[in-house]
């Protein structure tokens, strides 16, 4: 028999999902309340026994409960009597806690070079121009050797381009003042949101999501967002860095018998708000081409309609929990969500979308051949787990008993683009200022954390001849020149990095 997920029990008998068919990706859509997130926890179970590594998102706070045994209840153990297990046995699932603050759990850091200038241009929200000067800044970088890892590096950087930007004009095109500023802005108002916890090093491997646990499970990576979803942009970018990442890193296995893992991508409407169409179809094509990589992506959210067609049509395991008709608008959605299904005898499927009580879903899986079976109205089964989110205690103990607690949490800031162009900025300050000079150089360093890790080195390979910043331009300081000196003054001043982001906001506001 193949080995499948046991969803739930429909008037025609058990409705299961094969689990070589969970890397065609699916949909779990419904309005608030009508019990996607018991679905999800069930489905992140199942998968989670059958050693299936899973990846989720919990932006309301309850999803921690998968770490947790559940209790009996009468509403538990009568719908479990209903969809026919006997014997509802509680338990908690093995859970791996992410947490981009450090608080609640290891931090998934990612660093600059990694996410990309198209990612970082959508979390920025810049414009057409903006991004283009954000890709001439990495290929500069590039082509210096300068690792960009956090924000300080990129935020040197961009000064710069700025301060290059003479020379670059004639390889790479205009380099506007008023777009660097700009996007120095944005930097500023990024890090008083909190975003720079985000960069850094040691960054996220991916494969770790992938690792099977010691004993054959597969672990559930829990990422902390109800704080997160707080910066919906910061939210939807940290999760198709990691959809990106997934189809980047992992080998092609093709089809098997199970995924090597199983994404879960809840607000699925975010992702697809206010981005760009080329964002959009580079989307399309990582779910469409991921499932060779062994991943199955799954899109949660309260309509299919949030989805873009081209997402959805590649979508294989469908499950719509109950929907509302009460304007034009919602009854266009039901139609549209009853045209998605292959219709079932015995009832009309866009009436019973609006009959379904808490708990029951429309569900159509895949059959061998890979085809959509005939939706049922199902009744989901109970989760094994905690329905409250799970205790501090046994999150804290979770959290410090993880084997790679030592080489996350510790956070490593080696020399990069930040020191390499304040050391060359400094070797060209006036004789003047030598004693200020001398009492900063006495001082760098100290706070620079050393630390060892698995971190991943993004490419430096490039010319080796380095550009002069001064060349072509005359002996007078440009605003960001100045701005980069200011740069070099604060390193390794215990308060610099809020020195310097005053500096840098001051300078360019109102430009």
């Amino acid at each position: 028999m193949t080995p499948s997920a046991f969803l739930g029990a429909s008037a025609d008998g058990p409705v299961v999902q094969r689990l070589d068919k969970i890397n065609r990706h699916g949909l779990i859509a419904g309005a608030t309340g009508t019990g996607k997130t018991v679905t999800l926890k069930v489905l992140a179970q199942a998968y989670s026994e059958a050693g299936i590594p899973v990846f989720v998102a919990d932006v309301k706070g309850d999803l921690s409960g998968l770490a947790e045994a559940g209790s009996p209840r009468d509403f538990l153990t009568r719908r479990a009597q209903e969809v026919g297990l006997e014997d509802l046995f509680f338990h908690g699932s093995p859970t791996v806690f992410w947490d981009l603050e450090g608080t609640r759990g290891m931090p998934p850091r990612v660093t600059v070079s990694e996410l990309g200038p198209v990612l970082l241009s959508r979390l920025l929200d810049l414009t057409d121009a903006q991004e283009g000067v954000l890709h001439i800044a990495f290929r500069l970088a590039d082509e210096e050797g300068l690792l960009v890892l956090d924000l300080k590096d990129l935020r040197a950087l961009l000064v710069h381009v700025g301060n290059t930007a003479q020379e670059l004009r004639t390889t790479y095109g205009m380099v506007s003042p008023a777009s660097v500023g700009a996007i120095l802005r944005r930097l500023l108002a990024l890090e008083n949101e909190g975003g720079d916890r985000l960069f850094g090093e040691p960054s996220l491997e991916v494969a770790d999501l992938a690792r099977p646990g010691p004993h054959g499970e597969g672990p559930i990576h829990l990422l902390v967002a109800d704080t997160l979803i707080a910066n919906p942009l910061l939210y939807s970018t940290v999760m198709l860095w990691i959809l990106s990442e997934l189809y980047e890193d992992l080998p092609e296995v093709g089809d098997t018998d199970k995924p090597v893992l199983a994404l879960f991508l809840d607000e699925a409407h975010l992702l697809f708000t206010d981005t760009p169409k080329a964002l959009v179809d580079k989307i399309t094509q990582v779910t469409r081409l991921i499932r060779s990589k062994g991943v199955g992506v799954y899109y949660i959210t309260q309509s299919p309609r949030d989805i873009p067609d081209p997402v959805l049509a590649q979508l294989g395991t469908r499950i719509q929990h109950g929907l509302r008709a009460y304007t034009p608008g919602e009854r266009s959605a039901i139609k549209a969500v009853a045209d998605g299904f292959r219709p079932n005898p015995a009832f009309d499927t866009g009436t019973v979308v609006t009959e379904l009580a808490t708990g029951e879903a429309l569900v159509s899986t895949l059959d061998a051949k890979g085809a959509p079976t005939v939706v049922q109205r199902t009744l989901i089964r109970p989760p094994a787990c905690s329905l409250d989110p799970v205790s501090d205690r046994l999150r804290d103990r979770l959290i410090a008993a993880h084997p790679d607690r030592a080489h996350y949490t510790k956070f490593v800031d080696r020399e990069s683009a930040y020191e390499i162009l304040a050391a060359r900025a400094e070797a060209r300050v006036p004789e003047g200022e030598g004693n200020e000079q001398e009492e900063d150089t006495s001082t760098r360093g100290r706070s620079k954390g050393k630390g060892k890790g698995r971190s991943r080195v993004p490419s430096t390979e490039g010319p080796s001849s380095r550009r002069s910043s001064s060349s072509g331009r005359g002996g007078s300081d440009t605003v960001v020149e100045t701005a980069m000196k200011s740069v070099v003054r604060s390193v390794g001043r215990t308060l610099g990095r809020e020195i310097v982001r005053g500096l840098l906001g001051s300078m360019f506001r109102g430009r």
